[in-house]
């Protein structure tokens, strides 16, 4: 495997360093290792080369185990259940992709999602094993994604994110809040929530920020404009909600509710509607715009 397909099936796979045991072979600790999966998946996976070594070669069935061995292998997910929306691809070139995610489509791999996901479909659209997503939006929101199409260029892209120099805008639907003043900015400090899933605000110095603007008023409800300066998890479904506006349809703020049933006529309303920076690359002032809109 050259090179350069191996850092592409790298970009798809997920990597384990063998921990500490008795084993003789590493097909017998990813048996124990992986409890879940029986030892025909993971014999008909290896027998496909989807269980690479180190160097990204497929491995033999009988290699020996050693601690500390860094194996990738392909999540695999049988009878994955087809999602159905259809996403589009504003924008690609040599270096940048940028798709427009519909509602309910998570970006990457996790879970019961594999196949089903942005980034595999992006692949299979274009072609291009390489394509990497320079940032996340949750399974639940629509709108703008960026992906890098070029190893060599990814770490100009990725830069953006961090140094702050991409400017993104969300729309959201939520209740009226006519007792707060607009616009406004709303700090806090966003730890890990309960269930496992969830963010939560809780005490010490603010690690988010989010400025808010009311773009349109619709009797109790309001079309409000979100600049999210920082880029926490679930950080405006937080906020909405910590301001008494959750977003709507959201299933997990203010309250979880329990075994929703994804409801492709009523999405959460948020939509990352808009992206604007400097192309690091060519040095272009870009500007997308979803073409997705949030109905009353």
């Amino acid at each position: 495997m050259s090179t350069s397909s191996f850092s592409a099936a790298h970009n798809q796979a997920s990597t384990l360093y063998l921990p500490p045991g008795p084993w003789q072979t590493v097909f017998d600790c990813l048996c124990e290792h992986f409890s879940a999966i029986g030892r025909e998946q993971w014999l008909d996976r290896i027998a496909r080369g989807r269980v690479l070594d180190g160097q990204g070669m497929p491995i033999a069935l009988d290699l020996p185990y050693k601690e500390g061995l860094r194996i990738h292998y392909f999540r695999e997910v049988p009878d994955e259940k087809p999602i159905p929306v259809v996403e589009s691809i504003l924008y690609a070139d040599e270096h940048l992709v940028v798709a427009d995610k519909p509602h309910f489509l998570p970006v990457t791999p996790a879970g019961e999602y594999v196949e089903q996901t942005l980034l595999r479909r992006l692949i299979r659209r274009l072609d291009n094993p390489h394509l990497v997503p320079l940032h996340r939006i949750d399974r639940h929101t629509a709108g703008l994604v960026l992906f890098s199409a070029n190893p060599q260029s990814r770490s100009a892209y990725q830069s953006l994110f961090p140094t702050r120099q991409i400017e993104k805008r969300y729309e959201a639907i939520a209740r009226a809040l006519p007792e707060l003043t607009f616009p406004m900015v709303h700090k806090s400090r966003l730890i890990d929530g309960e269930p496992f899933f969830r963010m939560q605000e809780g005490p010490g110095v603010s690690n988010t920020e989010t400025a808010v603007e009311v773009r349109e008023k619709n009797g109790e409800f309001w079309r409000y404009a979100l600049y999210p300066v920082t880029g926490k998890k679930h950080q405006l479904r937080v906020h909405m909600a910590a301001l008494g506006a959750g977003i709507c349809n959201d299933p997990f703020y203010p309250q979880v509710l329990k075994d929703v049933e994804d409801d492709y006529a009523n999405p959460l309303k948020l939509l990352a509607q808009g992206l604007r920076f400097v192309d690091p690359v060519t040095g272009q002032e870009r500007e997308f715009e979803s073409t997705i809109a949030l109905e009353w």
